[in-house]
């Protein structure tokens, strides 16, 4: 008997639908946010530990790799909030069809986009 599944899966030309990718962004976005909040609490503990400390970091913060790290943090915890609210939405019982749930991933990542590059803007 000969089995017609596949040996090896190139998972490039797997295509899925857009639930899946804001899915897996979601839980992206939820690990970069657990590393991030790692980063911000040892700085925020280098700058209360003295005056000189408070200095150092903020002398980081304003480097512009320091700005590129806290728009990524805050575009992942953009992402994982309108995300988590299209969750809560579809717990009280809307969107759970197939189109509604195309239709609210859609909503998610257009609404995701426009907030980042508002952050960007507001960190820039």
């Amino acid at each position: 008997m000969k089995s017609q599944r596949p040996v090896n899966l190139d998972l490039r030309t797997i295509k899925l639908p857009i639930t899946a990718y804001t899915s897996i962004l979601h839980r992206i976005s939820g690990v970069i946010l657990f590393v991030g909040v790692a980063i911000l609490l040892l700085a925020l503990d280098v700058s209360l530990s003295s005056a000189e400390g408070f200095d150092e970091v903020r002398a980081y913060i304003g480097s512009p790799l320091a700005k590129l790290v806290i728009w990524g943090l805050l575009s992942a915890l953009l992402y994982h909030l309108v995300a988590g609210v299209r969750h809560l939405v579809m717990d009280t019982g809307h969107g759970e069809t197939l189109e509604g749930g195309k239709l609210g991933s859609k909503i998610v990542l257009a609404l995701s986009v426009v907030l980042i590059v508002l952050a960007g803007v507001w960190i820039w």
